[in-house]
């Protein structure tokens, strides 16, 4: 248990405090994302578990800041904040998209620091050797805005960024940023993670089938398990799964608590 409450820093932002947590949860947004995509989740979780997301550079109030467009460098730079937190941290880390491969990576270096990772949640998102082949950061905005149509559960709320100039001036270029980063990944072999995993898929995603996000599984040396929901791509969004995805992560993280018993 964390004798103390966790400092917040530019990367890790609470989104949910609890007292003397079992375990502190980290969310990885997807790409185009905020800290904010993981704030109605927070509250689903579990009384005992501490909530923090990770604001990448280039968004809300970090807009001044350079986008980062390598994906491991945004895993570098959230893990090494999570390896200044003391040391009796009882970590775990859900990413959702883009946020998943990352996740994946800020987990592997958690583990690579000497440190305990409880569990990793990964969703929407192909196991890490799915290569890319898509190039939508090198072209014009109007692709990237097309492409979030496609994913959004209300294209009608993207279609603004058309409409809208200034604002599609501030928002796209993190949106490019994170397609880029994205787009030019490629997984490193190594060790499997000591960590269990659990993947979580939507019945309607057009970027991750249900197959893909079994080859997970691959990734871990410990437990696996896969959950599927009704949905499209941003399913995490859709207020009637919220209880069922909390549910899930309370449980995984419970049951991963010394002394106790379902």
């Amino acid at each position: 248990m964390t004798a103390q409450r966790l400092t917040g820093t530019a990367w890790l932002r609470e989104l949910k405090s609890a007292p003397g947590p079992a375990t502190v949860l980290v969310c990885f947004p997807p790409g185009g994302g905020s800290v904010t995509a993981y704030r109605a989740l927070a509250q689903r979780v579990g009384s005992g578990t501490a909530v923090f997301g990770v604001q990448y550079p280039g968004r809300q109030d970090r807009l001044g800041d350079a986008p980062v467009p390598e994906l491991t460098e945004l895993a570098d730079r959230a893990a090494a904040d999570l390896l200044a937190w003391p040391r009796d941290t009882r970590l775990a880390i859900f990413g959702h998209s883009m946020g998943a491969t990352v996740a994946y990576e800020a987990a592997r270096r958690v583990e690579a620091g000497g440190r305990e990772l409880t569990h990793l949640f990964v969703s929407g998102r192909p196991a890490p050797a799915f290569a890319e082949t898509g190039s939508l950061h090198a072209g014009p905005d109007e692709g990237l805005i097309a492409d979030l149509e496609r994913l959004s559960n209300d294209p009608a709320s993207v279609r603004i960024l058309r409409d809208e100039p200034g604002l599609a001036e501030l928002v796209l270029p993190a949106v490019r940023s994170d397609y880029r980063a994205v787009e030019t990944y490629r997984h490193e072999p190594g060790a499997p993670l000591r960590a269990p995993i659990t993947a979580l898929v939507s019945s309607a995603d057009p970027t991750t089938s249900p197959a893909q996000a079994g080859e997970w599984r691959d990734y871990t040396a410990a437990g696996f398990d896969l959950a599927t929901f009704p949905g499209g791509h941003f399913y995490l969004d859709l207020p009637e799964n919220l209880p069922a995805i909390g549910d899930l992560i309370t449980r995984a993280l419970a049951a991963a608590v010394p002394g106790h018993s379902s």
